[in-house]
C-alpha cells in the first residue's frame, strides 16, 4: 500500500446526477465534486471518504470546481452565468461574481501573489476577476465559445480553449492576445498548467491530449507531445485533463468510461482503469500521494491508488 487511503479503491457516492468537476484541496486532506445537481460535496480523503459539507446556491448546473491555493475557499462556475466563492470553513458562499453573459464553463484560480482567479464561458469571453472587488478586473473577448481555461503561475497570461479548436495566450498586462497555439484539430475542452510553470496540458475532442511548452524562446511549434487513447462521446462533456504534481503523469477522463493515465516522457498509456459506468468527466491527481480521483456521468466518485 502507497497510501492513506483506507481501502486501494473507495467509491463515494452522494451526488443525485451526473458529476462534471473534482479537485483536490491543495493540503490533499479533502476534495470537491460538483455536477448537474447543482451542488459542491466536500469529501475526506482518509478514512470513510465522507461528506462533510455539500454547498448550495447555484441555480443551474456546476460545470467546474476548484480550490483556491490557500485551501480556504473553493471556486465554481456554474450554467446560471455565475462564478462563485464559498468558504469552506463555514460552507457559506462569500462571493457572487456575475458578468458573463452566458453559461461559465471553466475557472481557474491563481497559484500565488493576489486572490485572482479567471473563468470563461459560452459568451466568447475570458474575465479576470480579483476576489477583492465586485466586477470583472479585466475582460478578454475570443472569437468563439471559451470552454476551458487556465492562469500561468505568474499570473500575467491566461490560456483559453473551446470551440475555435486552438489555444488562445492572452498577456494581461498588455490586455491583448499574445499567441494563438494550433494543432488540436477540433473543440478544446480541458486543460492544466504544470506545478513549475512551464507545460500546459489541453484535452481536445479530436481524442488527443497535447503538451505545450510554455517557456520564453521555446521553439514556434510548442506541442511536444500527443497523447492518444481515451475517446470524446456523442455526449460532447467537456472531459476535463490533469497533470500530476511532478509533471511526469497526464491524465483524463473518456466517454468509454474509464480512467486513462499516461507516462509524459514517454507519451505510453501506463493505466486505463475501469469501474465507472458513465462517461468520466474529469480525473485528478492528489497533491501529495499517489491517488487518483475521478468523477461520472453515472453519478459516482472514485479514489484510487495507483503506482506512479
Amino acid at each position: 500500500r502507497h497510501s492513506s487511503l483506507e481501502a486501494p479503491i473507495m467509491l463515494c457516492e452522494g451526488h443525485g446526477e451526473a458529476v462534471l468537476s473534482l479537485d483536490f484541496s491543495p493540503d490533499g486532506g479533502s476534495f470537491a465534486s460538483a455536477g448537474q445537481d447543482r451542488q459542491i460535496l466536500l469529501w475526506s480523503v482518509q478514512g470513510e471518504c465522507e461528506n462533510w459539507a455539500a454547498l448550495r446556491g447555484h441555480k443551474k448546473a456546476v460545470t467546474q470546481v476548484r480550490w483556491a491555493e490557500d485551501g480556504e475557499c473553493v471556486l465554481s462556475t456554474s450554467a446560471d452565468a455565475t462564478v462563485r466563492c464559498w468558504d469552506t470553513r463555514t460552507g457559506q458562499q462569500v462571493k457572487r461574481m456575475r458578468g458573463h453573459g452566458d453559461v461559465v464553463n471553466a475557472v481557474s484560480p491563481a497559484r500565488r501573489g493576489p486572490p485572482l482567479l479567471v473563468s470563461g464561458g459560452d459568451d466568447c469571453t475570458c474575465r479576470l476577476w480579483d476576489l477583492r472587488v465586485k466586477r470583472p478586473v479585466q475582460t478578454l473577448h475570443e472569437k468563439f465559445q471559451v470552454l476551458a481555461v487556465a492562469l500561468s503561475n505568474a499570473a500575467d497570461r491566461v490560456y483559453c480553449g473551446g470551440i475555435e479548436n486552438s489555444i488562445g495566450v492572452w498577456d494581461l498586462r498588455k490586455g491583448a492576445q499574445e499567441a494563438r497555439m494550433t494543432g488540436h484539430a477540433d473543440t478544446v475542452t480541458g486543460m492544466d498548467v504544470s506545478r513549475d510553470g512551464n507545460w500546459l496540458l489541453t484535452n481536445s475532442m479530436d481524442n488527443t491530449l497535447r503538451l505545450w511548452d510554455l517557456r520564453p524562446y521555446a521553439p514556434p511549434d510548442r506541442c511536444t507531445r500527443v497523447l492518444q487513447g481515451h475517446s470524446h462521446g456523442f455526449e460532447q462533456n467537456l472531459l476535463r485533463c490533469a497533470l500530476s504534481p511532478s509533471g511526469s503523469h497526464a491524465t483524463a477522463g473518456s466517454s468509454d468510461r474509464h480512467v486513462y493515465v499516461w507516462d509524459v516522457k514517454t507519451g505510453a498509456l501506463e493505466y486505463k482503469l475501469p469501474g465507472h459506468l458513465g462517461s468520466v468527466n474529469e480525473a485528478a491527481f492528489h497533491p501529495k500521494e499517489p491517488i487518483i480521483g475521478s468523477c461520472s456521468s453515472d453519478r459516482r466518485i472514485f479514489l484510487g491508488e495507483i503506482d506512479m
